[in-house]
């Protein structure tokens, strides 16, 4: 499936506009790079001096919202169709403009992202289907692994005749199915789903509960044979070679019923967690650095699960930096691009949080 919209350029044509911009002088990689500038030109001069080499991209680019993002007594805020602050970013694109500005720039993260690499984009719900196209057109819709709900907010309270809005959309895509990093980190349970799932207690006071010594399918194995006289219901076999229950039994690891029904004790202190499921609640700052700055918790999460320590970290719409902090605190190198001065301010003002960085201006030249 393709997006048609105006002045849109094949993805043949942006690479080969990226190569006009050349290499960066300096292609050592002993710190993590910070580049100053429109990141069409900072993306292509990465991808012309190091190929493909990123394992993590995320981005929160602007949501063609028709406002301007300013700063004004020291405090970030929206202000739309104002002249009052010093304006961080405008986000005042016609919705093709957007879409080919977008585009572009996906085009060259996906060329930037190593095989086993993947992509976070965050956008608003209003724009995020057309965005969604584009991903599938230039990832491939096998390499879709995610669209991952993000609630931003409180509850809202506003006039206007629909439902509040509370949430906007992360897509989460990898360069090649199978092949992505992927680390498997679980969530610890809260105490309500705790005595919910282990409601049981022991004479020493640890929550469990317990499940059949059996599981689905029939084996002619050992774990098919008669166990104390009993053998697995039709259609089962049980979990391990019986004679491993004998020792279990023993510790105390299975409890019988009243009726002589065994089942397996499950602790709740050895429960590994678990799996993180795709809504997420990650408040974004009530006083931020910078205008649209998002959780750092959230940004932490997604380094933990799609990023070793030796990869290097993306953010080409880097704002108040919380993609190269967090980054930094998780021991990975970062890249990072913005063209605003306040952004690069306060990037600059928190060096201590993101590591040492060396700094790339680029030239200012007319977009094709």
């Amino acid at each position: 499936m393709e997006l048609i919209f105006k002045g849109k350029k094949s993805q043949q044509e942006i690479l080969d506009s990226a190569k006009k911009y050349g290499k960066l002088n300096d292609n050592s990689l002993d710190k993590s790079i910070f580049l100053f500038g429109d990141n069409f030109e900072g993306l292509s001069k990465i991808y012309n001096t190091f190929g493909s080499f990123v394992d993590l991209v995320y981005i929160d680019p602007p949501y063609n919202t028709n406002q301007i993002f300013a700063v004004s007594n020291g405090r970030s805020n929206t202000i739309s169709r104002s002249k009052k602050g010093s304006v961080a970013y405008s986000d005042q694109m016609t919705k093709d403009e957007f879409l080919e500005f977008l585009f572009e720039r996906i085009v060259l993260l996906h060329a930037i992202l190593t095989e086993k690499g993947s992509l976070y984009l965050h956008i608003d719900t209003k724009i995020g289907h057309y965005v969604k196209i584009l991903l599938d057109e230039v990832f491939g819709e096998e390499n879709f692994r995610n669209d991952i709900t993000r609630i931003k907010s409180n509850p809202k309270n506003f006039d206007r005749k629909a439902y509040g809005n509370v949430k906007d959309v992360i897509y989460f895509y990898c360069k090649k199915s199978g092949y992505q990093i992927w680390n498997e980190i679980k969530e610890p349970l809260d105490s309500e789903e705790l005595f919910k799932l282990f409601p049981k207690v022991d004479e020493n006071g640890r929550h469990y509960t317990t499940i059949p010594l059996h599981a689905p399918g029939e084996t002619n194995g050992v774990t098919g044979q008669s166990w104390r006289g009993m053998m697995p219901p039709e259609g089962r076999h049980w979990r391990t070679d019986p004679a491993k229950f004998d020792e279990m039994d023993k510790h105390g690891l299975i409890e019988w019923s009243k009726n002589g029904n065994p089942r397996i004790k499950k602790f709740a202190d050895e429960h590994k967690g678990k799996k993180i499921q795709d809504i997420w609640a990650f408040k974004d700052p009530q006083y931020p650095k910078y205008p649209t700055e998002k959780n750092f918790d959230m940004i932490l999460r997604i380094i933990d699960m799609s990023s070793i320590k030796n990869s290097i970290v993306m953010d080409c719409f880097a704002g108040s930096g919380t993609t190269l902090t967090a980054a930094f605190y998780r021991g990975r190198k970062w890249i990072g691009m913005d063209s605003s001065e306040i952004a690069l301010k306060v990037i600059e003002n928190r060096e201590i949080e993101t590591g040492p960085f060396k700094l790339v201006n680029l030239e200012p030249k007319n977009q094709d």
